[in-house]
């Protein structure tokens, strides 16, 4: 398995989550993330798709709302990086989620690091 690792985006200390780590399904994980962000001092933890369970995507169940909750109180963001149309073509519910999220500052959905990368240079 390989490691999460830090970087500095135009300012911003990001925590990248390795793509084969476990799945981001709650607030056990969501705090084991939190608790990685904290002890490298980052500020937004980056989490591939593949690494977010379906779960989170099913807004009724609960999770996302679990998992963002946990990251507004501990003040880090998250951005979770990959392909999720397969999902919100799904839930319209979800889509208009991905999109208010987008636009605030706590959750990103982006789809690649290019666009991570523009959203943080500005």
């Amino acid at each position: 398995m390989t490691t999460n690792t830090l970087e500095t985006l135009h300012g911003t200390r990001v925590l990248r989550c390795a793509p084969d780590g476990p799945a981001l399904d709650g607030e056990r994980a969501a705090l084991d993330l939190i608790g990685d962000a904290f002890g490298q001092e980052a500020e937004l933890v980056v989490v591939p798709v593949q690494r977010v369970a379906d779960e989170f995507f099913r807004l009724r169940s609960g999770v996302a709302g679990d998992v963002v909750q946990k990251f507004v109180t501990y003040r880090l963001r998250l951005a979770v990086l990959g392909d999720i149309a397969a999902h919100v073509e799904a839930s319209d519910a979800l889509r208009d989620f991905v999109y208010e999220s987008n636009q605030g500052g706590q959750l990103w959905f982006v789809a690649d690091a290019a666009e991570l990368d523009g959203r943080l240079r500005r």
